[in-house]
């Protein structure tokens, strides 16, 4: 037996429990890794919460997480690991767990943490995904709302090393780390499409990881719904923008290597604010919905 987080209603972050759970065992081409630490992703909250009810129903109990970091312990026939390997990876569910199997591990950098090496996953392939959807070219201008986010703050990055003038809304505490990245950065709230208007005079591309009523003018800003891409804002229909992460299939793992070479090269920034221990998901949960994290909040099994 082990051990792993599980939730059994949705509801506040206490529904998360510390579980005893069986030992998952690997299947040909797969590993199982001893998780040395798993990052929190705003989906995970969302989900928990019942707020993606509609769109992402699941069944009782919940094995939350997807993004580990670890050491293999048993290889599967054909996994093309072996154990005492250190590996980072995506899970379709239970990441908040000790042990994971994963189906397409990938070797963590040696210059890489373990907690840096499970913070990048989500937000450094929705990031590197949502650019490739855009088909942003070196020269163009793009608008990432929420820049000073985990996700936002990597799609900046990315975006400035293609040639790409970026212009990023974030709040009045976000702006200097923003312009810090390689953006023009400008304030959210009221007035916000105004403010990016003076500050730059075309927007070919817009990027929101914000989620909050701002398709509408960003769809204004560039003249044409299609240039518009949301990754949380749940009535981009309404709006006849897109959506990307909803549909499982729509991922671009391959990007998980560059992206980790990226980060421990010095190329990437994507700061681990906090750990928790893993019997503490609940605290972790709650720290990042009283909206107290300034980065990555990661579990440490």
């Amino acid at each position: 037996m082990s051990v792993a987080i599980t939730y059994s209603a949705y509801g506040a972050p206490d529904v998360l429990t510390l579980s005893d759970v069986p030992t998952p065992q690997p299947g040909p081409g797969q590993v199982r890794v001893r998780v040395r630490a798993a990052a929190v992703n705003p989906i995970d909250l969302r989900v928990r919460s019942g707020g993606m009810a509609g769109v992402m129903p699941v069944e009782f109990p919940v094995f939350p997480g997807q993004d580990v970091a670890g050491v293999v312990d048993e290889a599967g026939e054909g996994a093309g690991f072996s154990r005492g390997d250190e590996v980072f990876g995506s899970v379709h569910f239970g990441g908040y767990s000790e042990y994971v199997l994963l189906d397409r591990p990938f070797a963590k950098p040696k210059e890489l943490s373990f907690e840096t090496a499970a913070a990048v996953i989500t937000v450094g392939e929705t990031a590197y995904r949502a650019l490739e959807h855009l088909g942003i070219s070196p020269g163009q201008t793009l608008l990432v709302h929420a820049a000073g986010g985990a996700v936002g703050a990597v799609a900046v990055q990315l975006a400035v090393a293609r040639g790409v003038t970026v212009v990023g809304t974030a709040g009045e505490h976000d702006l200097e780390r923003v312009r810090k990245l390689g953006a023009t950065a400008v304030r959210y709230g009221e007035g916000w499409a105004e403010r990016v208007r003076a500050a730059v005079s075309e927007v070919d591309h817009v990027l929101d990881a914000a989620g909050v009523g701002v398709l509408a003018d960003s769809v204004a800003l560039t003249g044409d719904a299609a240039r518009v891409l949301t990754i949380a804002d749940l009535t981009f229909a309404e709006h006849g923008v897109r959506i990307t992460g909803l549909d499982p299939a729509d991922r671009f793992p391959q990007a998980l290597p560059l992206l980790a070479d990226l980060v421990a090269g010095g190329g990437l920034e994507v700061p681990v604010w906090r750990t928790f221990p893993l019997g503490e998901a609940a605290k972790a949960h709650a720290e990042i919905e009283a909206g107290h994290n300034r980065g990555k909040v990661v579990l440490l099994p």
